[in-house]
């Protein structure tokens, strides 16, 4: 299908993206609860029975936006470390090019700071239910399944020296992500997001030795 062949959204589908893009960047800068739908419906210049043509209530809202934002960033996380492995023959160094660029891909937000979905509705959990929470979860989940295929083909080629739970190193550069958006959103710069990065694939290269297996 060619850019000409896709077809126009509609006026309500515009209004709904809207709806769901003002609501992202206002939860990423106060949080959830502090996110009100009268502000949405008087930045979008809709009624509020507008609003509630796109969305139940709010919390449906925060469901698509999570959904839209693990889908965005589980496509996005596939092909950069797609891209990393096409320009790297080398497992490691596809893996340790892939985490470069996922530490870039994650500085980036729609705000001022570096921002996270899946966190700041994390820290309201007890506002949400059951549905919610486990798009919470698979947001943490999608991403160490795609890092941990990438350092089980680095483990293949490069047995660590000692036994390593990739499933924990996995979870590691997740959390060295996270953690360097929350530093990253409360310290003026330099920003610590790629020093980190570098230090955990500096961490990375010690635990796979270059020895071919």
């Amino acid at each position: 299908m060619t850019d000409t062949d896709v077809k126009p959204q509609s006026r309500g589908e515009r209004t709904r993206k809207e709806l769901m893009d003002l609501a992202e960047i206002a939860i990423l800068e106060k949080g959830y609860a502090a996110t009100s739908i009268d502000e949405l419906i008087a930045q979008a210049g809709i009624t509020k029975s507008g609003f509630f043509y796109h969305f139940e209530d709010k919390l449906e809202l925060a469901k698509e936006l999570l959904r839209r934002d693990n889908a965005t960033i589980e496509a996005g996380l596939k092909q950069l470390f797609a891209e990393a492995e096409a320009n790297y023959a080398d497992p490691l160094e596809a893996l340790l090019a892939g985490m470069t660029q996922y530490a870039m891909a994650a500085a980036a937000s729609p705000t001022s700071r570096p921002g996270c979905l899946a966190a700041a509705f994390s820290y309201q959990h007890a506002l949400f239910d059951e549905e919610m929470q486990q798009l919470v979860l698979y947001g943490l989940e999608f991403k160490r399944r795609i890092i941990r295929a990438r350092l089980e083909r680095a483990a293949a080629k490069y047995p660590p020296r000692e036994t390593v739970d990739l499933d924990a190193l996995a979870d590691m550069a997740i959390a060295i992500v996270q953690g360097a958006m929350i530093m990253d959103r409360v310290r003026d710069p330099p920003p610590v997001m790629q020093a980190q990065m570098d230090l955990y694939c500096t961490y990375l290269r010690a635990i796979f030795s270059r020895r071919a297996s």
